[in-house]
């Protein structure tokens, strides 16, 4: 039996501008620039981290002091996009549904566990139980490693310890992130429909039915 939609995402209406013929609306204008500029800024963070860290392209880039500048005000900058993006209704209103679980994220879950690839097995609103997890996932660790790197920073405001401390979980944090990104950066890759989505605003009916049934019905 299939579940119920969830009432946030039956609520949901398209947005001012209509969608070309034949499209579904997804992203608003303020939804896919968020994104942009987070993944920019992150891509960023990521580059010059595996600068300062891989001895081999340290040598290749050199100039270490400025790396660390563009890194730690890149880090700096994360939360700005989406701090800006909560102006937008429709960005509210979407993490609101990435926030929020119900009975079919469970039955998604069990489904991708055994592995069970049919559009049936896996009912989804605007977002699968795996999108909300890795946002979930990566609005923490974002959080995290800006402390630990303030602390790493600012170093006359913490004890020694502290900022050892926050060295090792933000090197490691670091180094998870990467292998995260990187998976979600394959899956995005593996689906050219969903990359549309965020470049155009709008899906297929098609895309929309197979994979976000409750969001589409």
């Amino acid at each position: 039996m299939t579940p119920p939609a969830d009432p946030a995402d039956l609520a949901h209406r398209p947005g001012p501008a209509t969608p070309p013929a034949g499209r579904v609306r997804r992203f608003t204008p303020a939804e896919r620039w968020t994104h942009r500029a987070t993944a920019a800024l992150m891509g960023v963070c990521v580059a010059t981290a595996a600068c300062l860290y891989v001895p081999e392209l340290a040598v290749m880039v050199g100039r270490r002091e400025l790396v660390v500048r563009v890194h730690e005000w890149a880090g700096l900058a994360l939360p700005v996009p989406v701090l800006l993006g909560l102006a937008s209704r429709a960005f509210r209103a979407d993490l609101g549904r990435l926030n929020r679980f119900g009975p079919h994220d469970r039955v998604w879950l069990r489904a991708a566990l055994r592995r069970d690839r049919r559009p049936a097995s896996r009912p989804a609103g605007k977002f699968n139980a795996g999108q909300k997890i890795y946002a979930a996932w990566i609005a923490g660790a974002t959080l995290v490693m800006l402390g630990t790197g303030l602390m790493m920073w600012f170093t006359h405001l913490t004890p020694l310890m502290w900022r050892t401390s926050a060295t090792f979980v933000h090197d490691w944090l670091a180094l998870t992130v990467g292998i995260v990104l990187a998976g979600h950066i394959g899956m995005a890759v593996a689906d050219p429909e969903a990359r549309a989505g965020l470049r155009t605003g709008t899906v297929s009916p098609e895309w929309a039915q197979r994979h976000h049934s409750l969001w589409r019905r």
